[in-house]
Protein backbone atom coordinates (compact mmCIF):
# COMPACT_ATOMS: atom_id res chain seq x y z
CA UNK A 1 0.00 0.00 0.00
CA UNK A 2 1.03 3.47 -1.10
CA UNK A 3 2.07 6.23 1.62
CA UNK A 4 -0.24 8.95 1.61
CA UNK A 5 0.92 12.08 0.36
CA UNK A 6 0.29 15.18 1.83
CA UNK A 7 -0.86 18.15 -0.07
CA UNK A 8 0.71 20.98 0.76
CA UNK A 9 -1.92 23.52 2.56
CA UNK A 10 -1.72 26.14 0.67
CA UNK A 11 -2.94 24.35 -2.37
CA UNK A 12 -6.04 23.21 -0.56
CA UNK A 13 -6.56 26.86 0.50
CA UNK A 14 -6.28 27.85 -3.17
CA UNK A 15 -8.56 24.97 -4.64
CA UNK A 16 -11.15 25.71 -1.57
CA UNK A 17 -11.18 29.23 -2.40
CA UNK A 18 -11.52 29.34 -6.21
CA UNK A 19 -14.49 26.47 -5.55
CA UNK A 20 -16.48 29.16 -3.16
CA UNK A 21 -15.73 31.57 -5.79
CA UNK A 22 -17.66 29.28 -8.20
CA UNK A 23 -20.34 28.74 -5.97
CA UNK A 24 -20.50 32.35 -4.81
CA UNK A 25 -20.67 33.75 -8.71
CA UNK A 26 -23.72 31.26 -9.79
CA UNK A 27 -26.27 32.94 -8.54
CA UNK A 28 -24.99 36.10 -10.56
CA UNK A 29 -24.78 34.12 -13.23
CA UNK A 30 -27.99 32.84 -13.74
CA UNK A 31 -29.68 35.63 -12.96
CA UNK A 32 -27.72 37.29 -15.31
CA UNK A 33 -28.57 34.63 -18.26
CA UNK A 34 -32.07 35.14 -16.90
CA UNK A 35 -31.92 38.88 -17.65
CA UNK A 36 -30.67 38.10 -20.90
CA UNK A 37 -32.74 35.75 -21.92
CA UNK A 38 -36.01 38.09 -21.08
CA UNK A 39 -34.61 40.93 -23.14
CA UNK A 40 -34.01 38.59 -25.83
CA UNK A 41 -37.55 37.66 -25.67
CA UNK A 42 -39.05 41.38 -25.34
CA UNK A 43 -36.98 42.16 -28.49
CA UNK A 44 -38.49 39.68 -30.20
CA UNK A 45 -41.98 40.73 -28.71
CA UNK A 46 -41.27 44.48 -30.44
CA UNK A 47 -40.30 42.86 -33.41
CA UNK A 48 -43.55 41.06 -33.75
CA UNK A 49 -45.69 43.81 -33.07
CA UNK A 50 -43.83 46.00 -35.71
CA UNK A 51 -44.41 43.55 -38.33
CA UNK A 52 -47.94 43.31 -36.87
CA UNK A 53 -48.63 47.06 -37.43
CA UNK A 54 -46.76 46.97 -40.69
CA UNK A 55 -49.31 44.57 -42.32
CA UNK A 56 -52.17 46.42 -40.62
CA UNK A 57 -50.62 49.37 -42.81
CA UNK A 58 -50.77 47.61 -45.31
CA UNK A 59 -54.21 46.31 -45.20
CA UNK A 60 -55.46 49.75 -44.50
CA UNK A 61 -53.75 50.80 -47.58
CA UNK A 62 -55.21 48.35 -49.69
CA UNK A 63 -58.64 49.13 -48.05
CA UNK A 64 -58.75 52.81 -48.98
CA UNK A 65 -57.63 52.55 -52.00
CA UNK A 66 -60.66 49.87 -52.48
CA UNK A 67 -62.64 52.55 -51.06
CA UNK A 68 -61.61 55.11 -53.30
CA UNK A 69 -61.69 53.46 -56.70
CA UNK A 70 -65.28 52.59 -55.52
CA UNK A 71 -65.93 56.52 -55.07
CA UNK A 72 -64.53 56.91 -58.39
CA UNK A 73 -66.38 54.36 -60.38
CA UNK A 74 -69.18 55.79 -59.09
CA UNK A 75 -70.39 57.82 -61.53
CA UNK A 76 -70.15 55.34 -64.35
CA UNK A 77 -71.87 52.79 -62.23
CA UNK A 78 -75.30 54.83 -61.41
CA UNK A 79 -75.71 56.38 -64.95
CA UNK A 80 -75.56 53.08 -65.99
CA UNK A 81 -78.31 52.03 -63.85
CA UNK A 82 -80.55 54.93 -63.93
CA UNK A 83 -80.30 54.14 -67.58
CA UNK A 84 -81.25 50.91 -67.14
CA UNK A 85 -84.10 51.66 -64.88
CA UNK A 86 -85.03 54.76 -67.41
CA UNK A 87 -85.19 52.02 -70.53
CA UNK A 88 -87.01 49.82 -68.43
CA UNK A 89 -90.02 51.64 -66.99
CA UNK A 90 -90.96 53.83 -69.67
CA UNK A 91 -90.12 57.10 -67.64
CA UNK A 92 -89.03 58.74 -71.19
CA UNK A 93 -93.18 57.73 -71.96
CA UNK A 94 -94.01 59.71 -68.96
CA UNK A 95 -91.96 62.39 -69.24
CA UNK A 96 -93.32 63.29 -72.75
CA UNK A 97 -97.08 62.70 -71.18
CA UNK A 98 -96.30 65.66 -68.52
CA UNK A 99 -95.39 67.84 -71.36
CA UNK A 100 -98.19 67.08 -73.23
CA UNK A 101 -100.22 67.87 -70.51
CA UNK A 102 -98.19 70.76 -69.45
CA UNK A 103 -98.20 73.01 -73.09
CA UNK A 104 -101.82 71.79 -72.70
CA UNK A 105 -102.61 74.16 -69.86
CA UNK A 106 -100.08 76.99 -71.05
CA UNK A 107 -102.36 77.19 -74.56
CA UNK A 108 -105.50 77.02 -72.96
CA UNK A 109 -104.75 79.83 -70.71
CA UNK A 110 -104.43 82.32 -73.15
Amino acid sequence: MPDPVTVNPMITDAVTQSNVKVVGEAPAIAISTLYQSMAHSTSVLFENAVAAQQQQNTLAQAAANQGVMQIYSMDTMAGAGATEKVGQTGVADNLSGLLTVLSAFNSGGR
